[in-house]
């Protein structure tokens, strides 16, 4: 059994470490409420302009072909995937879950005979493509907790000037959906071309284009284009510090139990030791009897 001395030494220790936990955990709520206040109130818009998307999506079968970003390829050969991650570790299961659906998604598209590249978000997810299959195409890191549109704006230019240009025939986003604190789910999101709206599913009161639906186009695909990007942006971090809070609160616990664990280690070996000195003294008395 360790001696009492190294005992203290751990316990120390350890209570360092569920301090610093604990701090953590308290940075990361407060990360977290900031993020699911801006996740929760840009959602409503994000959701809006997909269908708005979807609507003028579906025009491209009415009234001819109106945009690259609403014609579906007829051979599908490059994929480009928006992969977006964290920047730092320590959010328990979060990179490791979204970096896991990525993979699996690029496994299928080159089984299908697909070519992938990827334009990462985050760290994480870069480190991983560089470390294991390095097919990166672009990168962007440090966008912090509050990105704007300013900050997205190279992100979607490169998805959408190389799905133009024919480098990619789809472009796809994988980033982690907030659902709740304790539930975060890695979502694959279609991105390029647009998909058009069902044609049995009732549009809002029809949308009115001016001076032509022609017009505006453009502006409209690449504005609302952003907008998803930024919004998937937004989810993953309200993931993150979702994920980052929870880890550190259950670090903190087992840290807190570990603590008692040797604790009570250390009371036993206390009372051990003075149970010896005892009989040592008693066994000393005895002989000089």
């Amino acid at each position: 059994m360790p001696s009492t001395r190294e005992i203290r030494r751990r316990i120390r220790s350890v209570k360092n470490i569920s301090q610093v936990t604990k701090a953590m955990e308290a940075v990361a709520a407060s990360k977290m409420r900031r993020a699911q206040n801006q996740v929760l109130a840009t959602r409503p818009y994000a959701k809006k302009a997909q269908e708005v998307l979807s609507y003028i999506a579906r025009l491209n079968t009415t009234e001819g072909g109106l945009d690259a970003l609403i014609n579906e390829r007829a051979a599908i050969k490059r994929v480009g995937i928006l992969l977006v991650t964290a920047d730092r570790g320590l959010a328990g299961g979060f990179n490791a879950n979204i970096i896991r659906t990525a993979a699996q998604f690029m496994r299928r598209q080159r089984a299908e005979g697909k070519e992938v590249e990827v334009v990462t978000v985050g760290r994480k997810g870069r480190d991983w493509l560089l470390r294991y299959d390095p097919v990166v195409r672009a990168e962007f890191m440090g966008l912090g907790d509050a990105p704007t549109t300013n900050d997205i704006a190279p992100i979607t230019r490169i998805l959408i000037d190389d799905y133009r240009s024919g480098r990619f025939d789809q472009v796809y986003a994988i980033y982690t959906d907030f659902v709740n604190t304790l539930v975060q789910q890695p979502v694959v999101q279609k991105l390029l071309p647009v998909e058009p709206a069902e044609p049995s599913v009732a549009m809002a009161p029809d949308y009115i284009f001016e001076p032509s639906p022609e017009a505006v186009l453009t502006e409209v695909l690449i504005g609302f284009t952003e907008v998803q990007v930024l919004q998937a942006v937004y989810e993953s971090s309200a993931s993150e510090h979702s994920a980052r809070m929870v880890a550190m609160r259950n670090a903190t616990e087992a840290a807190n139990e570990l603590v008692d664990d040797l604790t009570l280690r250390y009371n036993k070996a206390r009372q051990e030791g003075i149970t010896r000195e005892l009989m040592d003294i008693v066994g000393g008395s005895v002989a000089v009897d």
